[in-house]
């Protein structure tokens, strides 16, 4: 079986195909080529038509389609650093019918970030979340931003403790317009999407005036134990506290799992799934392949000490091939301690 294009960290000695798994790895490193950030939207007017999915990449684009009603959410998404937002339009006044036909509508759809157009009730946000899981266990890898659904201003006990669900607990200030969180969030989703998988958020700037709750670091700490990603003032600017999930785990992480879990099993059933024989050169091609993959993703600084092989544990005979893959992810300086002696 002939080659194609190799990759440079790691000239393969065996025959295989690297470029589509090389070309996927070097999307998800550029990070806002491929940010893509999905709306319920529920307020707008214009020539958009009701239960349709809409592609916007500028801003120009909504207000074209929506009108100026209703496009914030939009807008902030664009500004928080999405390429592009997928907006299925709502239709008046949704029922729980409604919301789950978006869900199914949207599940036939590529993005990599949910979130609400402004505020959701708790019911939303739990069908959300296991909307989320449902998918995760059927291979849809995506992220969602929720914000909170109370009017408290209390640091957040733990709600959701999901990887894949990020609970934004405070909104912001911008030009004198205040922002609950929920109606933020659409930012958040944005500069999450268009993050590359090598960069973290935690300390990003928020370009806002102000955050509409201020805690004290007591505060700031118990909302990181409970999962909350909080905005804090520094005295200069508003900037992210750290980027975790709901369950602690850092963003940056999930990003990368997501990244490999999707890549690895899109482009194989583009690229190699029925057109490679399952002999020892067929798996060692399949074997290289993903090898140079993620040997992208390390010289990117995405993740390390990567290792592929069959799984010994079971036969890789007839048309099942089984490999076992593991590697380290890599994770930003986010912590530094000094020790100074005087």
């Amino acid at each position: 079986m002939s080659g194609g294009t190799w990759n440079p960290i790691s000239l393969p000695n065996q025959p295989g195909l690297y470029l589509n798994f090389v070309e996927s790895a070097v999307a998800q490193i550029q990070g806002g080529s491929r940010g893509t950030v999905a709306i319920p939207l529920l307020s707008y007017s214009g020539s958009a038509e009701a239960g349709k999915v809409y592609s916007i990449e500028k801003e120009s684009e909504a207000i074209q389609l929506f009108d100026t009603e209703g496009v914030q959410s939009i807008q902030l998404a664009l500004q928080g650093g999405a390429k592009e937002v997928l907006v299925y339009t709502m239709p008046e006044s949704p029922q729980e019918a409604d919301y789950a036909t978006m869900r199914d509508v949207l599940d036939t759809y590529p993005f990599n970030v949910f979130v609400f157009d402004g505020e959701a009730d708790a019911t939303q946000q739990t069908n959300i979340q296991t909307w989320v899981e449902n998918n995760r266990g059927d291979g849809k890898h995506f992220l969602a931003v929720l914000g909170r659904n109370d009017d408290s201003d209390a640091p957040v006990t733990r709600q959701y403790g999901d990887d894949y669900i990020i609970h934004l607990i405070n909104g912001v200030s911008k030009e004198e317009k205040e922002f609950t969180s929920a109606q933020f969030a659409p930012y958040i989703a944005g500069h999450i999407a268009g993050t590359a998988i090598n960069k973290s958020i935690t300390y990003s700037q928020v370009f806002v005036d102000d955050v509409n709750v201020r805690y004290k670091n007591s505060d700031v700490k118990t909302a990181l134990d409970n999962g909350g990603l909080v905005l804090v003032h520094d005295g200069d600017k508003v900037k992210i506290e750290q980027g975790i999930t709901s369950s602690g785990i850092k963003i940056r992480a999930i990003g990368a799992r997501q990244a490999v879990a999707t890549d690895i099993a899109k482009t194989a059933a583009d690229s190699y799934i029925g057109k490679l024989d399952n002999n020892e050169d067929g798996q060692k091609a399949l074997i290289s392949a993903i090898k140079a993959y993620l040997e992208t993703l390390e010289n990117a600084n995405v993740l390390t000490d990567i290792f592929v092989e069959l799984d010994p544990d079971r036969a890789s005979v007839g048309d099942s091939v089984f490999l076992r893959i593991s590697y380290r992810e890599l994770d930003s300086m986010e912590r530094i301690f000094l020790n100074i002696n005087i």
